[in-house]
């Protein structure tokens, strides 16, 4: 009896993004099956069955499949937008300088705090539906605009709620170690305090967070007061993740790697022993060209480096209100090679295998693997390197989630 597929793709060509293959894992001549929305074959025309029975059967006409992208850093729930502190830069101040007169990240938290969820939510679709217009279907959402317990879930819950209004899988991060809220007087480690005992237990318990992150940074928290955030994580079985030596070499890279950190991510200024640390754990690096770009950074992150160590690195748009308004994550991937000289391989992985590896869900979804999701992003292009190649352009012929 011949097996039956609820979908196939055909005549198509594959980049499986595969580790064991060569070259993104190129497939010629390349079929996709799926059932119950998961890949039940990926791999070459000749050893696809013949007999193949299927509900629907698409041709794709030489077209090209690659993963569906995955956004694994953005920021994407908040109130209001920074519009004016972009002109202030204009003129010349700098993130510091922004941050320590009262804007930055706690103007803000001033906006969300003032939303309801149906506000934010209503806010971050259009920029949700923009990433998934570019062949998304994976994006990480972190709280951290709302600085007290209240705010804090708001933001998770509306991250949570726009992935029930739209086709795209959703994986959120609390980030209440993202800045000093007014109130706290100044006072770090009273505020670090409220947010392993009070806010943590409490996002735990309403079960809306996958991962903690957290800011190391001299405008932000210390390395110390980072660990205890980590320390109150991992009690509770969340895994961690870490905003690292963005703007100054803090040791933020090796920490992550001492707690295994699922990813560390910014790391212009990481030094040859964070690689090193962080190819012991695991700990993948997330590169954010849209923050270094829109902040005019000068100093690169090391990315012969990780190269020379084996750092698995991935790429995100950050998208942000302050930092990086990037709602694109192919223009992250020019950038990516643009502005960090990463090559079209590095940047396709970046925003498929490794954007999964930095959320720890590399078994679910990120390659065209069997028994994974079949999330996948059909293009109109001659060749992967268009994805990369291309700036201001929009090659998606369709986007597949889960099956569907």
């Amino acid at each position: 009896m011949a097996e039956r597929f609820d979908r196939i793709w055909h005549n198509a060509r594959l980049a499986t993004i595969r580790e064991d293959l060569p070259d993104l894992g190129v497939i010629e001549h390349g079929v996709i099956a799926a059932r119950d929305g998961r890949i039940v074959f990926a791999g070459s025309r000749s050893d696809f069955p013949s007999d193949a029975d299927t509900s629907e059967r698409i041709d794709c006409e030489g077209r090209w499949i690659t993963p569906g992208l995955i956004d694994c850093h953005t920021h994407l729930v908040f109130g209001g937008n920074r519009a004016h502190e972009f002109e202030l830069r204009l003129q010349g101040a700098s993130y510091e300088e922004i941050a320590r007169a009262g804007g930055g990240i706690v103007s803000t938290v001033a906006a969300t705090r003032a939303s309801s969820e149906a506000d934010l939510v209503a806010g971050a679709l259009p920029r949700l539906d923009t990433l998934i217009g570019e062949g998304v279907t994976t994006v990480e959402i972190k709280s951290g605009y709302g600085l007290n317990t209240e705010t804090e879930i708001r933001q998770l819950s509306a991250a949570r709620a726009v992935g029930r209004d739209r086709p795209v899988s959703i994986r959120t991060t609390f980030l209440g170690a993202h800045a000093l809220p007014p109130e706290a007087d100044g006072d770090k480690d009273r505020y670090i305090e409220l947010v392993c005992r009070g806010m943590l237990p409490a996002v735990a318990q309403a079960g809306l967070a996958d991962a903690v992150d957290a800011f190391m940074e001299g405008i932000a928290f210390s390395g110390d007061q980072t660990a205890r955030v980590f320390r109150a994580a991992k009690a509770l079985g969340l895994p961690v993740k870490l905003h690292a030596d963005q703007l100054s070499n803090l040791g933020g890279a090796a920490l992550a790697a001492e707690f295994s950190a699922l990813s560390a991510d910014h790391l212009e200024h990481t030094d040859e022993a964070g690689a090193a640390a962080m190819v012991r754990s695991g700990t993948v690096a997330v590169l954010l060209p849209g923050a270094f770009y829109f902040i005019r950074e000068t100093t690169k992150p090391p990315v012969d480096l990780f190269r020379a160590h084996g750092v698995n690195m991935a790429l995100a748009t950050d998208c942000n209100p302050g930092s990086s308004p990037l709602t694109s994550l192919l223009l992250a991937m020019n950038m990516g090679a643009t502005l960090f000289r990463m090559n079209v391989a590095e940047c396709l992985a970046g925003v498929t295998r490794e954007g999964a590896r930095a959320l720890g869900i590399l078994g679910e979804t990120g390659t065209l693997v069997t028994g994974k999701w079949c999330d996948l992003a059909i293009w109109d292009i001659e060749r992967p390197a268009e994805l990369v190649y291309r700036i201001g352009f929009n090659p998606l012929h369709s986007r597949v989630w889960r099956g569907r």
